[in-house]
């Protein structure tokens, strides 16, 4: 009888271990996206991303100024193994939902055509592949919006993109997650505690966090204070034993490999 319970719990601190590893051999994963191709990016997020080794995505907004006038410094930062992502070349919004009175008309995505947005995603695509040399790209909707008169626009493109990011926050499973709208937590004035206690709740969960932040340290309405950012990379280095930071397209990969992911957008 003690020879069976000591084989049971060998087996069960087994699968703990097991699970307690599910994200690259480690408790959770952490990835840290940066939207809209800013200048506090390249200033500020980036930097402090590399003076710690930490991997970021970059989702850029091809007809932003802050890219097309610092073109060489976004290929320094694809060289450095950072990714540079698909956000779009106008960021078009649909303008018909609450609180979107910023859109403008000409980038009014309740207006546009299924042909229009995929020709801006797969021209953004292009732009990127000329500065970094990369075929395969990861994709994040403007404003969460996923919809171009009620067809989802990303259904046509799957061959283009590896994967995408959403706006609903949630702690990703490596199971059964649909790839092409991975939920992500918005920033916006959350303290370094409070990141770091999201970070905790990943590890707790085993779980994969994608952190969506778009100034860091000023320059948007939506912004994490330079402390507070610090803090989290800082308490992500700390602890680098347990948390994989990959990048967003490393993270949708893994995924893929594992064959738990869907690969449908409902």
């Amino acid at each position: 009888m003690l020879l069976k319970r000591t084989f049971t719990l060998l087996l069960c601190l087994c699968s703990l271990s097991v699970w307690a590893q599910e994200w690259n051999k480690k408790q959770a994963a952490v990835v840290l996206t940066y939207d809209d191709a800013l200048n506090v990016h390249l200033d500020n997020a980036i930097p402090a991303l590399d003076s710690l080794g930490l991997k970021g995505t970059f989702y850029l907004t091809a007809a932003s100024p802050a890219f097309t006038q610092r073109l060489d410094e976004w290929k320094k930062v694809a060289a450095k193994k950072h990714e540079l992502a698909n956000h779009t070349l106008f960021h078009p919004c649909d303008g018909s939902q609450p609180g979107r009175s910023f859109v403008t008309p000409e980038y009014d995505l309740a207006t546009y055509s299924l042909r229009r947005i995929t020709d801006e995603i797969k021209m953004t695509n292009s732009v990127l592949q000329a500065l970094d040399g990369e075929k395969e790209r990861t994709f994040a909707y403007p404003c969460g919006d996923t919809k171009v008169d009620g067809v989802t626009y990303l259904d046509a493109l799957k061959s283009d993109l590896v994967a995408a990011r959403g706006v609903h926050g949630e702690m990703v499973q490596n199971k059964g997650t649909d790839l092409y709208n991975i939920g992500s937590f918005v920033i916006n004035g959350q303290s370094g505690d409070e990141l770091i206690a999201l970070v905790k709740e990943a590890m707790r969960t085993n779980s994969l966090i994608v952190f969506l932040f778009h100034g860091v340290g000023g320059e948007h309405s939506l912004n994490v204070s330079l402390e507070a950012h610090s803090k989290l990379l800082h308490f992500l280095k700390a602890n680098e034993k347990k948390i994989w930071n990959p990048t967003f397209i490393e993270a949708a990969k893994y995924m893929k490999t594992a064959g738990s992911a869907k690969n449908t957008n409902g």
